[in-house]
């Protein structure tokens, strides 16, 4: 069974980026991904809709790429779970969790007995199809599997301490709209009470050694979150990195077709 760089860089204190897969998850977005630098692709199944059958498809282009395969589960319940892992997945990203209890149920989730309840499944994706000892195979499973709680409603931010300190939980992951709705305040990044519970998050992270992480969208952004102490970023989603790139490129072209116009009159 392949192990996890991913887990094993942040547990020694290293950063760690990736990409977010949302909308084109096709057969080239692991390579493309990887040719750009990116050491783990985050696939969305909350927002985005993805199948088991693609995530599964995602998972298996992952092979052989040095790239590690993780996933954003639709709900914090055992199915999604542990489906996810056994498609190939090393790391759950969990949505909205609110509590100490939310989050040991998410690790038990992800551990094979007697730390969890993972159903048993081996000769599979998740172990590449190959033999081997069991026993080996849930002691490698189990600690190579990334477990990140995504911290973003107002009742997460109030637990985010007890949360941390749940064993298995590595990473307190930001989830910036969601938090600043669940606050009241509307993708306002700037506002005392979001900058009081990002403040409140990093203490947790620090206290109980847990990795902070977000997705960021734009290099002013992982600046001033690097300076906050993140240091695992998934960085932008594919279908606005399209659009993004587009634009730009749109309106070079449109300038170019104004300065022609300029220069006839």
């Amino acid at each position: 069974m392949r192990d996890n760089p991913v887990k094993k860089k942040l547990l020694k204190g290293q950063p760690v980026f990736g990409s977010f897969g949302w909308e084109f998850l096709v057969p080239g977005l692991p390579q493309i991904v990887k040719s750009c630098g990116a050491e783990f692709l985050l696939i969305d199944m909350e927002h985005a809709g993805t199948s088991y059958e693609t995530l599964k498809e995602q998972a298996a282009l992952c092979r052989g790429l040095d790239l590690v395969p993780m996933a954003r589960v639709p709900a914090n319940q055992y199915h999604y779970i542990s489906r996810a892992l056994d498609l190939g997945v090393m790391g759950i990203m969990a949505p909205m969790v609110g509590s100490a209890e939310e989050a040991r149920h998410i690790v038990s989730c992800t551990r094979y007995p007697p730390e969890g309840r993972r159903g048993a499944a081996f000769g599979f994706a998740s172990d590449d199809y190959i033999g081997g000892s069991v026993a080996e195979k849930i002691k490698l499973a189990n600690e190579r599997t990334l477990v990140m709680c995504l911290i973003e409603t107002a009742e997460g931010i109030e637990n985010v301490d007890k949360i941390a300190a749940v064993p298995g939980v590595d990473v307190l992951w930001l989830g910036h709209f969601d938090l600043t709705n669940f606050l009241g305040i509307p993708a306002q990044f700037d506002h005392p009470k979001y900058v009081k519970a990002i403040q409140k998050m990093a203490a947790a992270a620090k206290k109980h050694g847990k990795v902070l992480a977000c997705a960021t969208g734009d290099d002013q952004w992982s600046r001033d979150y690097w300076d906050k102490g993140f240091r695992l970023f998934a960085m932008g989603i594919d279908s606005m990195l399209l659009q993004g790139a587009l634009k730009q490129g749109m309106a070079t072209l449109n300038s170019l077709k104004a300065s022609t116009r300029a220069k006839k009159k």
